[in-house]
Protein backbone atom coordinates (compact mmCIF):
# COMPACT_ATOMS: atom_id res chain seq x y z
CA UNK A 1 0.00 0.00 0.00
CA UNK A 2 1.06 3.83 0.06
CA UNK A 3 1.66 5.49 2.68
CA UNK A 4 3.45 8.33 3.63
CA UNK A 5 3.56 12.27 4.77
CA UNK A 6 2.36 15.37 3.41
CA UNK A 7 3.70 18.89 4.08
CA UNK A 8 0.73 21.44 2.67
CA UNK A 9 2.25 24.58 2.00
CA UNK A 10 1.38 27.54 0.71
CA UNK A 11 0.94 31.56 1.53
CA UNK A 12 -1.55 32.60 3.96
CA UNK A 13 -5.20 32.59 3.08
CA UNK A 14 -4.82 30.01 0.19
CA UNK A 15 -6.97 27.79 1.81
CA UNK A 16 -4.55 25.22 2.96
CA UNK A 17 -6.61 24.01 6.23
CA UNK A 18 -9.91 24.24 4.88
CA UNK A 19 -8.42 21.74 1.72
CA UNK A 20 -7.04 19.18 4.67
CA UNK A 21 -10.42 19.72 6.62
CA UNK A 22 -12.15 18.42 3.72
CA UNK A 23 -9.53 15.46 2.59
CA UNK A 24 -9.16 14.31 6.17
CA UNK A 25 -13.29 14.37 6.72
CA UNK A 26 -12.76 15.99 9.69
CA UNK A 27 -12.12 19.41 11.58
CA UNK A 28 -8.83 19.52 12.64
CA UNK A 29 -7.45 22.81 11.92
CA UNK A 30 -9.27 26.06 12.69
CA UNK A 31 -10.32 28.45 9.46
CA UNK A 32 -10.53 32.14 9.20
CA UNK A 33 -9.99 34.83 6.50
CA UNK A 34 -7.28 36.21 8.31
CA UNK A 35 -3.76 35.35 8.03
CA UNK A 36 -1.50 33.66 10.57
CA UNK A 37 -5.24 31.17 11.28
CA UNK A 38 -2.83 28.30 11.33
CA UNK A 39 0.30 28.75 13.66
CA UNK A 40 1.70 25.73 14.46
CA UNK A 41 1.80 22.54 12.20
CA UNK A 42 -1.16 19.96 12.48
CA UNK A 43 -1.06 16.62 11.23
CA UNK A 44 -4.70 15.12 9.98
CA UNK A 45 -4.57 11.24 9.22
CA UNK A 46 -6.47 9.78 5.83
CA UNK A 47 -6.58 5.89 5.18
CA UNK A 48 -8.23 5.23 1.78
CA UNK A 49 -8.45 1.76 0.17
CA UNK A 50 -4.34 0.37 -0.29
CA UNK A 51 -3.44 4.16 1.39
CA UNK A 52 -2.89 6.24 4.13
CA UNK A 53 -2.22 10.09 3.46
CA UNK A 54 -0.76 11.83 6.72
CA UNK A 55 -1.48 15.40 5.91
CA UNK A 56 0.71 18.18 7.56
CA UNK A 57 -1.23 21.65 7.95
CA UNK A 58 1.83 24.16 8.02
CA UNK A 59 1.37 28.40 8.82
CA UNK A 60 1.14 30.41 5.98
CA UNK A 61 3.92 32.06 4.37
CA UNK A 62 3.61 35.59 5.89
CA UNK A 63 5.75 38.52 6.29
CA UNK A 64 5.42 40.19 9.34
CA UNK A 65 8.59 40.75 11.62
CA UNK A 66 8.07 39.14 15.35
CA UNK A 67 9.26 36.09 16.48
CA UNK A 68 6.13 34.51 16.51
CA UNK A 69 6.08 34.65 12.51
CA UNK A 70 9.80 33.69 12.68
CA UNK A 71 8.86 30.77 14.65
CA UNK A 72 5.85 30.04 12.47
CA UNK A 73 7.87 30.26 9.21
CA UNK A 74 10.49 28.19 10.67
CA UNK A 75 8.14 25.39 11.71
CA UNK A 76 7.15 25.58 7.58
CA UNK A 77 10.46 25.20 6.51
CA UNK A 78 11.20 22.59 8.84
CA UNK A 79 8.22 20.69 8.09
CA UNK A 80 9.10 20.65 4.72
CA UNK A 81 12.51 18.93 5.14
CA UNK A 82 10.52 15.76 6.97
CA UNK A 83 8.08 14.57 4.62
CA UNK A 84 7.95 12.30 1.71
CA UNK A 85 6.25 14.79 -0.74
CA UNK A 86 4.91 18.51 -0.56
CA UNK A 87 1.62 19.92 -1.98
CA UNK A 88 1.88 23.65 -2.75
CA UNK A 89 -1.20 25.86 -2.51
CA UNK A 90 -2.12 28.42 -4.58
CA UNK A 91 -4.97 30.79 -4.07
CA UNK A 92 -6.09 30.72 -7.83
CA UNK A 93 -9.02 33.28 -7.40
CA UNK A 94 -6.72 35.90 -5.71
CA UNK A 95 -4.62 35.71 -8.95
CA UNK A 96 -1.04 34.26 -9.39
CA UNK A 97 2.08 36.85 -8.38
CA UNK A 98 5.83 36.63 -9.67
CA UNK A 99 6.49 35.67 -5.19
CA UNK A 100 3.92 32.81 -5.70
CA UNK A 101 5.78 31.42 -8.43
CA UNK A 102 9.28 31.72 -7.11
CA UNK A 103 7.99 30.47 -3.67
CA UNK A 104 6.46 27.09 -5.62
CA UNK A 105 10.20 27.26 -7.65
CA UNK A 106 12.38 27.30 -3.95
CA UNK A 107 10.13 24.45 -2.68
CA UNK A 108 10.90 22.25 -6.15
CA UNK A 109 13.94 22.99 -5.65
CA UNK A 110 14.38 20.74 -2.30
CA UNK A 111 14.36 18.12 -4.88
CA UNK A 112 11.17 16.30 -2.94
CA UNK A 113 7.86 14.84 -4.68
CA UNK A 114 5.58 18.09 -5.46
CA UNK A 115 2.27 18.85 -6.80
CA UNK A 116 0.29 22.52 -7.00
CA UNK A 117 -2.99 22.90 -6.05
CA UNK A 118 -5.06 25.63 -7.36
CA UNK A 119 -8.11 26.50 -4.90
CA UNK A 120 -10.91 28.54 -4.52
CA UNK A 121 -11.65 27.60 -8.22
CA UNK A 122 -15.22 27.81 -7.70
CA UNK A 123 -15.68 31.12 -7.18
CA UNK A 124 -13.38 32.52 -10.43
CA UNK A 125 -14.18 32.06 -13.58
CA UNK A 126 -13.62 28.80 -15.70
CA UNK A 127 -11.95 30.30 -18.57
CA UNK A 128 -9.29 31.87 -15.86
CA UNK A 129 -7.66 28.13 -14.85
CA UNK A 130 -6.18 27.21 -18.00
CA UNK A 131 -3.90 30.57 -17.79
CA UNK A 132 -3.41 29.77 -14.03
CA UNK A 133 -2.12 26.40 -15.26
CA UNK A 134 -0.35 27.66 -18.12
CA UNK A 135 2.09 30.42 -16.41
CA UNK A 136 3.15 28.07 -13.61
CA UNK A 137 4.31 25.71 -16.46
CA UNK A 138 6.05 28.48 -18.63
CA UNK A 139 7.64 29.77 -15.11
CA UNK A 140 9.45 26.31 -14.83
CA UNK A 141 7.31 24.61 -12.56
CA UNK A 142 7.49 20.97 -13.05
CA UNK A 143 4.49 19.60 -11.28
CA UNK A 144 1.16 17.95 -11.52
CA UNK A 145 -0.94 20.95 -11.07
CA UNK A 146 -5.11 20.45 -9.89
CA UNK A 147 -7.39 22.68 -9.45
CA UNK A 148 -9.83 21.63 -6.89
CA UNK A 149 -12.42 23.54 -4.98
CA UNK A 150 -12.23 22.11 -1.39
CA UNK A 151 -15.96 24.08 -0.20
CA UNK A 152 -17.77 22.01 -3.63
CA UNK A 153 -15.67 19.18 -3.29
CA UNK A 154 -14.34 19.53 -6.79
CA UNK A 155 -11.66 17.48 -8.27
CA UNK A 156 -10.57 16.29 -4.96
CA UNK A 157 -10.67 12.27 -5.68
CA UNK A 158 -8.29 13.23 -8.82
CA UNK A 159 -6.29 15.35 -6.11
CA UNK A 160 -5.62 11.95 -3.96
CA UNK A 161 -5.09 9.84 -6.56
CA UNK A 162 -2.32 12.26 -7.58
CA UNK A 163 -1.33 12.38 -4.22
CA UNK A 164 -1.08 8.58 -3.78
CA UNK A 165 1.21 8.42 -6.78
CA UNK A 166 3.73 10.32 -5.55
CA UNK A 167 3.70 8.27 -2.06
CA UNK A 168 5.82 5.47 -1.57
CA UNK A 169 4.95 2.00 -0.61
CA UNK A 170 4.92 1.25 2.98
CA UNK A 171 3.35 0.13 6.18
CA UNK A 172 0.17 2.69 7.94
CA UNK A 173 2.15 5.02 10.00
CA UNK A 174 -0.44 5.53 12.54
CA UNK A 175 -3.56 3.20 13.33
CA UNK A 176 -7.05 3.66 11.16
CA UNK A 177 -8.39 5.26 14.40
CA UNK A 178 -5.96 8.09 15.00
CA UNK A 179 -6.87 11.42 13.02
CA UNK A 180 -5.17 14.10 14.29
CA UNK A 181 -1.61 14.66 16.84
CA UNK A 182 -3.34 17.30 18.20
CA UNK A 183 -5.25 17.10 21.91
CA UNK A 184 -8.74 17.69 22.65
CA UNK A 185 -7.26 20.34 24.87
CA UNK A 186 -5.65 21.75 21.91
CA UNK A 187 -8.39 21.89 19.55
CA UNK A 188 -10.17 23.75 22.30
CA UNK A 189 -8.21 26.91 22.62
CA UNK A 190 -8.42 26.62 18.72
CA UNK A 191 -11.91 27.16 18.27
CA UNK A 192 -11.49 29.83 21.07
CA UNK A 193 -9.07 31.29 18.90
CA UNK A 194 -10.98 30.60 15.74
CA UNK A 195 -13.93 32.58 16.95
CA UNK A 196 -11.85 35.63 17.72
CA UNK A 197 -10.23 35.41 14.24
CA UNK A 198 -13.75 35.73 12.99
CA UNK A 199 -15.35 38.35 14.89
CA UNK A 200 -12.97 40.91 15.42
CA UNK A 201 -11.07 43.16 13.03
CA UNK A 202 -7.59 44.73 12.24
CA UNK A 203 -5.10 43.61 14.08
CA UNK A 204 -6.73 42.32 17.16
CA UNK A 205 -6.82 38.70 16.76
CA UNK A 206 -2.90 38.55 15.40
CA UNK A 207 -2.22 40.09 19.08
CA UNK A 208 -4.26 36.89 20.34
CA UNK A 209 -2.96 33.75 22.14
CA UNK A 210 -5.47 31.90 24.17
CA UNK A 211 -3.81 29.73 27.23
CA UNK A 212 -6.32 26.22 28.52
CA UNK A 213 -5.86 26.43 32.27
CA UNK A 214 -8.62 24.27 33.33
CA UNK A 215 -9.45 21.57 31.14
CA UNK A 216 -11.78 18.85 33.21
CA UNK A 217 -14.54 16.30 32.40
CA UNK A 218 -17.22 16.04 35.05
CA UNK A 219 -19.57 13.50 34.61
CA UNK A 220 -21.20 14.32 31.41
CA UNK A 221 -19.84 17.85 30.96
CA UNK A 222 -16.12 19.72 30.46
CA UNK A 223 -15.16 22.36 32.79
CA UNK A 224 -12.78 24.91 30.35
CA UNK A 225 -11.22 27.76 31.60
CA UNK A 226 -9.51 29.86 28.86
CA UNK A 227 -7.02 32.78 29.37
CA UNK A 228 -7.21 35.17 26.42
CA UNK A 229 -3.89 37.13 25.79
CA UNK A 230 -3.38 40.39 24.18
CA UNK A 231 -1.15 42.96 23.97
CA UNK A 232 -2.48 46.32 24.98
CA UNK A 233 -4.97 47.24 27.66
CA UNK A 234 -7.28 48.66 24.31
CA UNK A 235 -7.07 45.96 22.75
CA UNK A 236 -8.66 44.16 26.05
CA UNK A 237 -11.37 46.82 26.45
CA UNK A 238 -12.27 45.73 22.51
CA UNK A 239 -12.22 42.03 23.51
CA UNK A 240 -14.39 42.36 26.48
CA UNK A 241 -16.60 45.10 24.57
CA UNK A 242 -19.31 47.22 26.46
CA UNK A 243 -20.81 45.66 29.57
CA UNK A 244 -18.83 42.52 28.63
CA UNK A 245 -21.15 42.00 25.40
CA UNK A 246 -18.36 40.94 22.98
CA UNK A 247 -16.45 38.48 24.71
CA UNK A 248 -19.71 36.74 26.01
CA UNK A 249 -21.20 36.55 21.87
CA UNK A 250 -17.49 35.30 21.35
CA UNK A 251 -17.61 32.94 24.19
CA UNK A 252 -20.92 31.90 23.26
CA UNK A 253 -20.33 30.78 19.59
CA UNK A 254 -16.89 29.03 20.95
CA UNK A 255 -18.70 26.93 23.34
CA UNK A 256 -21.27 25.73 20.51
CA UNK A 257 -18.06 24.64 18.42
CA UNK A 258 -16.56 23.08 21.70
CA UNK A 259 -19.27 21.19 22.50
CA UNK A 260 -19.71 19.82 18.53
CA UNK A 261 -16.28 18.82 18.51
CA UNK A 262 -16.26 16.95 21.89
CA UNK A 263 -19.68 15.34 21.98
CA UNK A 264 -20.43 16.68 25.61
CA UNK A 265 -21.69 20.12 27.02
CA UNK A 266 -19.25 22.60 27.78
CA UNK A 267 -19.30 25.01 30.92
CA UNK A 268 -16.70 27.93 29.31
CA UNK A 269 -15.60 30.87 31.25
CA UNK A 270 -13.24 33.05 29.94
CA UNK A 271 -10.72 36.04 30.95
CA UNK A 272 -8.62 38.35 28.95
CA UNK A 273 -5.20 39.45 30.26
CA UNK A 274 -2.46 42.08 29.12
CA UNK A 275 0.80 40.94 28.35
CA UNK A 276 2.78 43.49 26.26
CA UNK A 277 4.74 42.36 23.23
CA UNK A 278 3.92 38.56 24.35
CA UNK A 279 4.97 38.09 19.98
CA UNK A 280 8.17 39.03 20.84
CA UNK A 281 9.26 37.39 23.79
CA UNK A 282 10.69 34.66 23.09
CA UNK A 283 9.96 32.95 26.63
CA UNK A 284 6.77 33.66 26.88
CA UNK A 285 6.16 32.00 23.33
CA UNK A 286 7.46 28.91 24.42
CA UNK A 287 5.10 28.94 27.20
CA UNK A 288 1.98 30.01 25.41
CA UNK A 289 3.40 26.44 22.75
CA UNK A 290 4.62 28.12 20.14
Amino acid sequence: MKSGTVAVIGRANAGKSTLVNVLVGEKIAIVSPKPQTTRDRIMGVSNRENAQIVFIDTPGLYRQFNALTDAMMKTTEDTAKEVDMIAYVLDAHAGMTEEDISLVLKYQRMGLPMLVVLTKTDIMPAKEIPAAVKALSDAGVDADIYPVSARKGKNLKKLEEGICALLPEGEPLYPDDIVSDRSEKFMVAELMREKILLKYEKEIPHGVAVIVHTFEKKGGMYEIGLDIICEKKSHKAILIGKGCAALKEASSFARQSMEKFLGAKVYLTTYVKVVENWRDRQNLLKSFGY
